[in-house]
């Protein structure tokens, strides 16, 4: 891979954001960046149109979920030739939550030291008080240490905000269409061999209401997929 200016696109799932998708959008370092994809997942409000109008590419995918979104995403880059496919994607959420601008700092462990894979971690990082639940700080906990536990590969954090070279992605053969996308591709990555790292992201409150961590049910179904996902894939 090119040290000095790689490829990269950006992928944003995103689901009734529009309050917060332009600034997201608008925060990302652009000169960095070939093309960033907001996936819409079937909003009912003008997420789409927020996204556009930031100068986003907006795609759209009506099968409900997170994994979804991503998947639609990546189906977007793969339908380019092969000659312009990137050499790194970023996955990042859309309801303002991460720190879009820190991307530089994302991506640099690919760019400068070979890793395949980088999770911005908000728990070597600063998290905002109330940005984060406590189901979500323990379900991140205990996820994590399963991972350490079977695998041997220490993260610390399920952070969405994450870059990966696409080769290593599109090896990963990623399926999981809702809550276990991210807990999916550490595991696949740690069964996979590949060079995994973490960097510290700040975290902030999101802008609007979580459409997981905002509910009781959402809670539960989200920390049973992930323990879920991490058996079945053993």
């Amino acid at each position: 891979m090119p040290t000095a200016r790689p490829v990269i696109d950006v992928i944003i799932p995103a689901f009734n954001e529009e309050a917060s998708i332009g600034k997201v959008v608008a925060e990302l370092p652009r000169a960095r960046l070939r093309e960033v994809i907001v996936c819409d997942n079937n909003s009912s409000d003008r997420t789409a149109e927020a996204g556009a109008a930031a100068g986003a590419t907006v795609v759209r995918e009506t099968r409900s979920g997170y994994g979804s979104a991503c998947l639609r995403g990546m189906a977007h880059i793969a339908a380019r030739p092969p000659a312009e496919w990137p050499d790194i994607v970023v996955f990042v959420d859309g309801d303002y939550s991460d720190y879009p601008a820190e991307l530089p700092s994302l991506v640099a462990p690919i760019i400068t030291e070979g890793y395949d894979l980088v999770i911005g971690s908000r728990a070597l990082g600063r998290a905002e008080a109330g940005s984060m639940t406590f189901p979500q700080r323990f379900g991140n906990w205990l996820a994590t240490n399963l991972i350490r536990l079977f695998y041997a590969v220490p993260f610390t954090d399920l952070g969405p905000f994450r870059a990966i070279r696409y080769p290593a992605l599109r090896a990963l053969g990623m399926r999981d269409p809702d809550f276990g996308w991210t807990v999916e591709m550490q595991v696949r990555a740690a069964k996979a061999g590949l060079r995994c790292t973490e960097v510290p992201v700040r975290y902030r409150r999101r802008i609007g209401h979580s459409k997981i961590s905002g509910t009781v049910r959402g809670t539960l179904l989200a920390g049973h997929k992930i323990l879920w996902t991490i058996f079945k894939l053993l």
